[in-house]
C-alpha cells in the first residue's frame, strides 16, 4: 500500500467530528452546477464560512497567521496557528492554515497531520486536498498527488488549477507507462 493509499484510507475511515454549517451544502452544490459562471463568488463565500470559528479571538489568530504566511514569516505563522488549533481544535481552517505554514518550511510530516485533521473536520476542504496533492508531488508520489487533486476537483470542479494539475499528472503518468 502506498503512502497516499494509506493516508486516504485513514481519511476515509475517519468520520467528521463536527459538521460545518449546513449553509455550506448549498454552496458546494452551486460549485458543481454545469453553469457556474459565478463560481469565484461561491468560493469566496465558502472561504468566509470556513474562516469563522465562532470566536473573535480565534478569528484574529487565523488572520494573523495568514498575514504572517503572506509576509513569509512562517515561524510566526506557525506560532499563531498553533495557538489557534490548541484553543479551537474543532476549527478545520485552523488546521489547514497551519498545514500551509508547515508546507512553506518543508515540514511535510506535520503538514500532512494537520491536513488529515482538517479533512476529518471538513471532508469537503478542497484546499486541504490540493495541499495534500502538492506535498505528494513534492515528495515524488505522483499517483498520490493525482488522487488528491482528483478528489479536490470532484468537490470543486470549477478551479482551473485543479483541472490543470489532474491533466498534467495524468499525462505524466501515461508517459511513464508507455
Amino acid at each position: 500500500m502506498t503512502r497516499a493509499a494509506f493516508l486516504f484510507a485513514l481519511l476515509l475511515a475517519a468520520s467528521p467530528l463536527r459538521a460545518q454549517s449546513d449553509g455550506l451544502d448549498d454552496l458546494f452544490d452551486a460549485l458543481r452546477q454545469p453553469d457556474s459562471s459565478g463560481w469565484e463568488a461561491v468560493e469566496d463565500r465558502i472561504w468566509e464560512e470556513w474562516s469563522q470559528s465562532g470566536s473573535a479571538a480565534m478569528d484574529l489568530l487565523l488572520e494573523r497567521g495568514r498575514e504572517a504566511i503572506g509576509e513569509g514569516e512562517h515561524a510566526t505563522a506557525i506560532e499563531h496557528l498553533t495557538a489557534l488549533v490548541e484553543n479551537a481544535p474543532d476549527f478545520a481552517e485552523g488546521w489547514n492554515a497551519r498545514a500551509t505554514a508547515y508546507f512553506h518550511v518543508d515540514r511535510y510530516g506535520p503538514a500532512l497531520a494537520d491536513i488529515a485533521r482538517a479533512l476529518t473536520l471538513e471532508p469537503r476542504h478542497f484546499a486541504a486536498l490540493a495541499g495534500l496533492g502538492r506535498i505528494f508531488e513534492e515528495t515524488g508520489d505522483i499517483e498520490g498527488a493525482l488522487e488528491a487533486y482528483r478528489r479536490a476537483a470532484a468537490i470543486h470542479p470549477r478551479r482551473p488549477d485543479l483541472r490543470e494539475a489532474v491533466e498534467r499528472l495524468e499525462a505524466e503518468l501515461q508517459g511513464k507507462s508507455v
